[in-house]
């Protein structure tokens, strides 16, 4: 039997029962070495002559984050230390309980074997059996060996008994028995399916991968090239389709005869977007298979062509949360069971390899799209969803994962290409790993389809009659609304807005653009009173309608879905959720009074001037309260409403008091933090355990951190009257910025509108030729308007890395370059050559044959990427950081072939060597400096060890879960947890 490469067993926990380590408590003779060698590493880091092992990294020495994370950085470059990551050094405090919990048991031992300093061993002998390290791992009995085949996968009918080890890692007299057969599972008697997953080992194509040269610049420019004719021919559709309808809409005469042709064009502008992208998928894939194909060749072209139409189908995005969304990816392949509710916007793409079970959640952005980029190529997978299970908030499924029937992924999770979710197990965290918490809403007795009662089979039917009625009833609603109302309303308004509006000239002919000036002034006396107009309307609306409709929604009671009330609750959602007036407000004074006036409970307030970023959303503003003196950052996700297959009930999420939000922090109704907490960047909110409060939280799952070190203290500190001072110089500086950001959108459109102007006036002679051009007009006009605002933005700004406090003008300064250029339009070119041209423009050091699939680059002059880097959908490449009163900034650098995987964030200060992949949705904090070659992952991201073989994650507590399948391979090489999580003793527990 071969053996094969497996992720690397933890550390035996500390026994709880044994007293804490003090700082003056001796140390073992192999702990007191290493911590002379780390402590001599940290002064060298902190530049002092010597560091006591006993101080305190935070309150003693003053260090912080940063500098922490090249500690890290700096004992993974010496080789012959352990390798230890950021969780260890908050877990641990000092470096005397660094060294307690790295050092070898065995003296003779030498630091960091094994395991990648994880302290313990994993010995196999010649037969490929897992013999029992001294440190207390699994021991297999020559009885119940694990038969293996050639690919490393669990043979049929295998049994493991495992017996408990001494630090008592393993449960007592624990028997696991996997076996699987054509789609299943067993795993001690029960069945877990995951029928999208295929058990037999699937390899990638021969020559798929071997032998591809990264850079082909004529495959690039063959591929842009037509990408660009399809989207211009795209556009050239939607142009004669508008354009055709609205002028025969504009000649009737009278209100009726405008409805009725309205109500015609309306009718087959639907019919062309519902069905196109079904038909493009059809005709130029097929079904999608599980294999990998390179960048830019001609299956990639088919498969970018159907990406984009699924996505960019605007019923797609008007019909998120509704059954028809169901029934949309049921066309385009998907096997999707009764009852499925899909909230998500980002749909699949290879829509044959996803399952949904019946009655499965899936929640808004959560990334479920049945393909990855990685290393040149496409990867497409199966992910398999069983019977009512659930996925949490903007979470992230890669490829050859899944979940069994009735189980939970939690908020801000991710599943890792091999990892399966048990039947009727939770797990959270990035990677997942089990959880005691129940996310997904169960019906009550009370509730309208409780089960309680003496028919309980009779009782469900009736429950699934009603949900039929109920679900093809909302559907028929939003149809008949969209195309009897929402279209003819907006010809109409359109129609109105030209002829009432100063500019009936351009729906005649006669009148020439070019040569009549007072056209041009018309238009942008027209421009001018449509924006601020528009923005008095919004906000009026904004204010009052949502608030009738939330009246008959009462908190705590459970509603079913895709009735009246649902309706109600999706509405309000859409109201009180307009981007573009966050957006407007945010990062200023007036957010405050905006969110106050839409709901939010916000008094008594503090004001701080930046008390909310320009990306915060909810799903009831009403049962939203933050804080007095609470700072939140962009990125922020309100979550107000707990789902089940059948029903909904909305709850207040409540923050609390003198806390921070970092960036992308999803905060649930329920979520168990109190005042004076940090919430860092993409941590997983805690749903259970004790009420926190005047602490820090990391990480998914979380962990405790120091609430602020001393530095970000300092940059705040101003007096009272000094800060009354700059609070008013900031609004003032705030309030320029908010007109410049309305000037320069206002310009844009202005521009636009001439465009239209020009199709009008000569499209009735010339259209086949114009109808294209003004197209392709449309499509290329925002690149240089937009590269120009930046370009004027940033030399004005004079934008450079630095630390400083929210009320210095340089970070003004950095607040006005996030509202003022736009760069919304470069997600158009998504998967394009193009992308990499338009971020070089815009002021990124781009190298050659960049992938994008959608990243977002905050600060485009910090950030340097090598050639042929790969940036999947979701992923974040953030120069900036915000805590309290402090900012910092830094620059930020990606080597040759590195691979972001999907909804990762690269926070500021880093440095990525080549040839590095980064997981999905892992968090790789500042200052971390990645080696070449390496493979990391999670939140926060630790070195993960690469494996020919699917590895079985760990739990929290380093222990791997019980009754865990072992999952197909995939194509490509899996990620392996060879960093798991250690339990760590402090001496001095925060």
């Amino acid at each position: 039997m071969t053996t094969t490469p497996t992720a690397l067993a933890p550390r035996p926990a500390a026994d709880p029962t044994a007293p804490p380590g003090l700082p003056g408590e001796p140390l073992a003779p192999a702990a007191e070495s290493l911590a002379g060698r780390l402590a001599a590493v940290l002064a060298e880091v902190l530049g002092v002559g010597e560091v006591a092992p006993g101080s305190r990294f935070f309150d003693d020495l003053g260090a912080d984050s940063m500098t922490m994370a090249r500690f890290c950085a700096r004992v993974r470059k010496a080789g012959d230390l352990p390798a230890i990551a950021m969780r260890d050094v908050y877990a641990a405090g000092t470096v005397a309980d660094l060294a307690r919990a790295l050092a070898p048991d065995d003296p003779a031992e030498p630091a960091g074997a094994g395991q990648g300093g994880t302290g313990g061993t994993v010995a196999g002998a010649a037969t490929g059996t897992v013999a029992e390290a001294a440190t207390g791992t699994v021991a297999e009995a020559a009885t119940g060996t694990v038969a293996e085949a050639a690919t490393g996968t669990v043979a049929e009918a295998a049994t493991v008994t495992v017996a408990e080890s001494a630090a008592g890692v393993v449960a007592k007299n624990a028997t696991v028995s996997v076996a699987h057969d054509a789609g299943a599972w067993a795993v001690n008697g029960e069945t877990v399916r995951a029928p999208a997953l295929d058990p037999a080992p699937i390899q990638p194509p021969a020559g798929a991968t071997a032998g591809l040269p990264r850079n082909r610049p004529i495959a690039r420019a063959v591929c842009g090239t037509m990408q660009l004719s399809w989207l211009v021919a795209y556009g050239t559709l939607n142009l004669y389709v508008l354009l055709s309808g609205f002028q025969w809409v504009s000649v009737a005469s009278t209100v009726a005869d405008v409805y009725g042709r309205a109500l015609v064009v309306g009718c087959g502008i639907f019919t062309v977007w519902a069905t196109l992208p079904i038909a493009l998928k059809w005709l130029l894939v097929g079904r999608w298979r599980v294999r990998e194909f390179p960048l830019w060749g001609g299956r990639y072209l088919c498969f970018w062509i159907v990406k984009t139409a699924i996505r960019a189908n605007p019923l797609a995005l008007l019909f998120a949360g509704s059954p028809l969304t169901v029934l949309y990816l049921r066309a385009l392949g998907a096997r999707i069971g009764p009852g499925a509710v899909v909230l998500t916007r980002h749909l699949p793409v290879c829509t044959d390899l996803v399952t949904l079970g019946a009655g499965v959640v899936v929640r808004q952005e959560v990334h479920v799209n049945g393909y990855r980029a990685r290393d040149g190529v496409i990867e497409t997978g199966r992910i398999g969803l069983g019977d009512r299970a659930y996925v949490g908030e903007s979470s992230v499924l890669d490829i050859g994962t899944a979940l069994g029937d009735d189980a939970q992924l939690g908020h801000a999770s991710a599943l890792y290409t091999g990892q399966v979710v048990p039947a009727g197990e939770s797990w959270h965290g990035t990677p997942a790993v089990p959880s005691p918490v129940t996310y997904r809403l169960e019906p009550s007795a009370e509730s309208p389809d409780g089960y309680e009662t003496d028919e309980p089979d009779r009782f469900r039917r009736r429950m699934d009659r009603r949900d039929r009625a109920r679900r093809v009833g909302y559907s028929l609603v939003q149809v008949a609304t969209t195309v009897f109302v929402g279209l003819p309303l907006s010809f109409g308004l359109v129609e109105a807005l030209l002829s009432r509006g100063r500019l009936e000239p351009l729906l005649h002919p006669e009148h020439m653009l070019l040569t009549d000036r007072w056209i041009y002034l018309e238009a942008a006396l027209a421009v001018l009173v449509w924006t601020l107009g528009l923005i008095a309307i919004g906000l009026l609306v904004a204010r009052t309608l949502p608030r009738l409709l939330a009246r008959g929604l009462v908190a705590g009671r459970e509603y079913p879905l895709y009735g009246w009330h649902y309706g109600k609750h999706r509405l309000v959602a859409r109201l009180t959720n307009i981007p573009g007036f966050m957006t407007l407000f945010g990062d200023a004074s007036d957010a405050v009074g905006y969110l106050g006036a839409i709901g939010y409970r916000l008094r008594p307030i503090e004001q701080t001037g930046s008390n909310f970023g320009q990306m915060v959303t909810h799903e009831n503003p009403y049962l939203s309260t933050v804080g007095r003196g609470t700072v939140v950052a962009d990125g922020l996700r309100i979550l107000n409403v707990d789902y089940g297959p059948r029903t909904f009930r909305l709850r207040e999420a409540r923050i609390g008091a003198r806390n921070f939000l970092g960036n992308h922090v999803v905060y649930p109704a329920g979520g168990r933090t109190g005042d004076n907490v940090l919430l860092a960047t993409k941590v997983a909110v805690p749903l259970d355990g004790p009420v926190r409060e005047n602490v820090g939280l990391l990480g998914s799952p979380a962990f405790e951190i120091p609430r602020t070190v001393r530095r970000d203290t300092a940059l705040g500190l101003l007096t009272r009257a000094e800060l009354r001072r700059r609070l008013r110089a900031k609004s003032r500086h705030n309030r320029v910025t908010m007109a410049l950001y309305l000037g320069v959108r206002a310009l844009l459109l202005y521009l636009i509108l001439l465009v239209a102007g020009l199709v009008l006036e000569f499209s009735p002679v010339h259209g086949p030729v114009v109808l294209p051009a003004a197209a392709a007009l449309l499509l290329l006009l925002p690149i240089p308007f937009w590269v120009l605002v930046e370009r004027v933005y940033a030399g004005l700004q004079l934008l450079t890395p630095q630390g400083c406090s929210i009320y210095d003008r340089a970070f003004w300064g950095h607040e006005r370059y996030w509202k003022g250029p736009g760069v919304a339009f470069v997600a158009l070119y998504n998967g394009t050559p193009i992308k990499g041209v338009l971020w070089r423009l815009l002021g990124v050091r781009v190298g050659r044959g960049l992938f994008d699939d959608g990243c977002l680059v905050p600060e485009r002059r910090f950030l340097t990427l090598g050639d042929d880097c790969v940036l999947n959908e979701g992923s974040n490449l953030q120069c900036h950081s915000q805590e309290d009163g402090a900012f910092k900034s830094g620059l930020t650098a990606l080597g040759d072939r590195c691979t972001v995987g999907v909804g990762a964030l690269v926070h500021y200060g880093v440095t990525v060597g080549d040839d590095v992949q980064i997981a999905p949705a892992s968090f790789v904090m500042k200052g971390e400096e990645v080696p070449t070659g390496a493979r990391w992952g999670g939140n926060p991201a630790l070195p993960l060890e690469p494996a020919d073989a699917h590895a079985v994650p760990c739990s929290s507590d380093g222990r791997p879960p019980r009754g865990l399948p072992t999952p197909a391979p995939c194509p490509g090489r899996p990620f392996a947890i060879g960093h798991a999580p250690r339990t760590i003793t402090p001496g001095d527990p925060r």
